[in-house]
């Protein structure tokens, strides 16, 4: 019952700050907001990022100093052009109306082009279900990375660092239900504190061995790699690591702005990094021994216990922000017709975006308990964590391109000059994580394989839907004359007919004059609408066209982060002269059952698919906000 709005917008420039001016907060508390969600994630990291990519590069088990000097320059300049260059200064000023992240983007492609196309859509899918791939991996490996700290301060616990990473884990989800705005005041200070404490960290073992600082030089890098070959290579995927969770920066554009984010990273969030990466490189370097985990070892004995708390902390609090953000892409999916209704719950009065969805809740702890079980340890599971991120970063570099050569109307060899080298690191890193497709890449590949198959799935099903259902359709105008010439038996009220197709008489109202012979005094063929924008003004909502004395024709528009609250946009409709009266107005639904047709355009195993995923769809009445004393559904069978 919804439709895309294709709107062709002129090109802009965007906005000063991107702050949303529906959400007035103070620029501090913008900025430690953004410390907390947006950089949960990537703020982990040095939990097992050197770890992970110093033992890709030994030669049986050995760490020299090239090593170390080799992948801290990796490091370092891949925060520097990844996330500072590519994300915090480019791609931070796509932004639709405030928001970001790949749908945003693709929504933004799409309106650069002036049309829908194949290739922009098929990369915002890819984009997307990479993106959920990776809300199930990060939960698994933040917590399995810090509880295993657990062992270094007795190897009693080794036994118990699954069991006490499950129940982590359960209790992340179990606590979704409830809404996250209590816990999210906590997340900024929390990570503040966790940030400072790794820079410290850090900053006490640099002295270790100075010469660490000359990483800095991207020679190391460079020469790194070119002696290395193919070793160079399977490093590189491990130091991708280190910029898991950059993609988080754009996504959550629409919460806290460009700029609180801005000042977050370059005063906060990457000298502590800098500092934490260093402070290991000079551990190792002064003792080989620590590279089997570096990060708790610049932490004194005292002080051990308390830092696996504070990271049990962090990456709960890394966890919580993708499955937050799993929440926001996938009801923006089912806003865009990606995805069938599911049932979204509000948990909070005051914040919009606050949301809770079973389904989602409910997939996403059982993907990553089984990822827990298989890989067991943080080590294993990062050989299946890059390729997620690195696919939609990918994805994001090449929907930028588009956005700025056709929206903000760069000359071609302007845009190329800075997206090719972006785009070759970002195919590189992707290459680099594809060699470890047996190793664990598997797994995040086959969720988004998955993911991209159910959605193309139901976008080919409801558009053939759409068409057969469109054949066999009376035209409005046709029913209109058919009652001129033998008036039904008129009712009074207000009868609302939901409908996708406006030019064609809704079932539901041609089974009413069918079966009750009646019809209602005032009669609306009411259209849902999503728009290519986040959100939408009250007065753009609602638009009315009469159509004769008893008939009209109501569109009503919603940006794909709104939740389409059908009563109170007609309830707008007042202040353009329509009187409604919720009371004496029923609203007539289609239910359709869906049986497998002989042809019907698409395989068997895709037609089952499909229809699976049509019943799975939560009931209209909940999604789109209807009172439920007032609503009559009519059956029907149509074959796909």
């Amino acid at each position: 019952m919804t439709d895309r709005a294709n709107k062709t917008a002129a090109p802009s420039a965007p906005p000063a700050d991107g702050m949303r001016a529906d959400a007035p907060q103070s620029f501090a508390a913008l900025t430690l907001g953004s410390v907390g969600v947006v950089y949960g994630d990537i703020g982990t990291s040095p939990l097992y990022a050197f770890r992970e990519a110093a033992r890709a590069a030994s030669v049986n088990g050995v760490v020299t100093r090239e090593i170390v000097l080799g992948v801290l320059s990796l490091i370092v300049w891949s925060l520097i052009v990844v996330v500072t260059l590519k994300y915090v200064l480019v791609l931070l000023r796509a932004d639709n109306n405030g928001e970001g992240g790949t749908l945003s983007l693709t929504a933004l492609a799409t309106r650069a082009i002036g049309r829908r196309t194949s290739l922009v859509f098929i990369l915002g899918v890819i984009g997307a279900a990479m993106f959920l791939g990776d809300s199930v991996i990060t939960p698994a490996i933040s917590v399995l990375s810090a509880v295993e700290g657990l062992k270094l301060a007795t190897p009693a616990f080794e036994d118990y660092v699954v069991p006490i990473t499950v129940v982590v884990l359960f209790g992340l989800f179990a606590a979704q239900s409830r809404g996250t705005a209590k816990v999210a005041a906590m997340f900024g200070p929390v990570m503040v504190v966790w940030f400072i404490a790794i820079a410290i960290a850090g900053l006490l073992h640099i002295r270790d061995d100075m010469q660490v600082l000359l990483a800095v030089n991207p020679l190391y890098a460079v020469e790194f790699v070119y002696h290395h070959g193919m070793i160079g290579l399977v490093t590189l995927g491990a130091v991708f690591l280190v910029v898991t969770g950059g993609e988080a920066l754009y996504a959550d554009l629409g919460h806290f702005g460009r700029k609180p984010i801005h000042i977050a990273w370059l005063s906060l969030v990457l000298p502590a990094l800098l500092l934490n990466y260093f402070g290991q490189g000079a551990k190792v370097l002064a003792d080989p021994s620590a590279i089997e985990n570096p990060f708790y070892r610049l932490v004194p004995e005292a002080f051990l216990i308390p830092m696996v708390v504070l990271a049990t902390a962090a990456t709960v609090i890394a966890s919580q922000a993708v499955i937050t953000g799993a929440y926001s892409l996938v009801h923006q999916a089912i806003q865009l017709g990606m995805l069938p209704r599911l049932a979204i719950l509000h948990t909070s009065a005051s914040h919009v975006g606050q949301i809770y969805i079973p389904r989602v809740t409910a997939a996403l702890l059982i993907g990553v308990l089984l990822l827990v079980a298989m890989f067991r340890t943080s080590s294993a599971l990062a050989s299946a964590y890059g390729i997620a991120v690195a696919t939609t970063m990918v994805v994001d570099g090449l929907l930028a391109f588009i956005v700025v050569w056709k929206l903000w109307q760069w000359k071609l060899w302007q845009a190329l000059l800075l997206f090719i080298p972006l785009i070759v690191v970002d195919v590189t890193f992707f290459s680099a994580n594809f060699l470890k497709l047996f190793e664990g890449a598997w797994a995040p590949l086959l969720f988004g394989i998955a993911m991209v198959t159910l959605i193309l799935t139901w976008r080919r099903g409801t558009g053939l839907l759409a068409n057969k259902t469109r054949r066999t359709e009376v035209p409005i105008e046709s029913l209109f004359r058919s009652l001129e010439k033998k008036p039904p038996h008129i009712v009074p009220g207000t009868a609302v007919f939901l409908t996708s197709t406006p030019d064609f008489s809704p079932t539901a109202l041609l089974h009413n004059l069918k079966h009750n012979k009646v019809l209602h005094e005032h009669n609306v063929i009411l259209t849902i609408i999503t728009a290519d924008t986040p959100r939408v003004s009250e007065e753009e909502r609602v638009r009315i066209s009469p159509i004769s004395s008893r008939f009209s024709r109501v569109a009503l528009k919603f940006g794909y982060m709104e939740a389409p609250n059908v009563p109170k946009a007609l309830a707008v409709a007042r202040k353009h002269g329509w009187h409604f009266d919720i009371m004496s107005t029923s609203f007539f639904l289609s239910r359709r059952s869906l049986k497998p047709a002989a042809h019907s355009g698409m395989p068997r195993w895709q037609d089952r698919l499909f229809i699976a995923l049509a019943r799975s769809a939560s009931d209209a009445t909940d999604f789109f906000q209807l009172p439920t004393g007032r609503v009559v559904e009519v059956g029907t069978q149509v074959t796909v």
